[in-house]
């Protein structure tokens, strides 16, 4: 038995290319975009690091500095920092309509959950219990719940 056990912390993405084998996961993707020197970011950074060790395995929590991965302000069209983005696949209604479409050949709607897509998104200073409230609701569990 390990007397000190080592905290986990929020995954820091040092290429897009990582972020591609992510999506096809099921579970939440929770992505902080910060910049080094950025005070909103500094102070945000333990918050996310808690989440991270909170939610554990049943969601990412992944960091980008958007000063050191190319490529990642733009594809997500970050302006400012500290920006969070949600990434998760949207829930599916099983209503009248959507059997209808998919009788008639139009796309699935079940096909097209099978894709994430940006569920949430805002910049500046989050307060934690809004950010475990949106995991949760994209289908994260905390370590307690599970």
């Amino acid at each position: 038995m390990a007397m000190f056990k080592r905290k986990t912390k929020a995954r820091r993405l040092r290429d897009l290319r990582e972020l591609e084998a992510l999506l096809d996961d099921p579970k939440p993707i929770l992505l902080d975009f910060y910049q080094v020197g950025c005070a909103p970011c500094q102070v945000m950074d333990g918050i996310v690091n808690e989440l991270a060790q909170e939610f554990g395995e049943s969601a990412h929590i992944i960091k980008v500095d958007v000063g050191r991965v190319p490529g990642a302000a733009d594809a997500f069209k970050v302006r400012s920092t500290p920006t969070f983005v949600l990434l998760a696949r949207p829930k599916v209604k099983d209503t009248k309509h959507a059997r209808k479409k998919s009788r008639q050949g139009k796309p699935n709607a079940k096909k097209a959950a099978q894709r994430k897509a940006q569920r949430w998104r805002t910049s500046g200073l989050v307060k934690k219990d809004q950010l475990e409230r949106l995991l949760v609701s994209n289908g994260a569990r905390t370590t307690d719940q599970s």
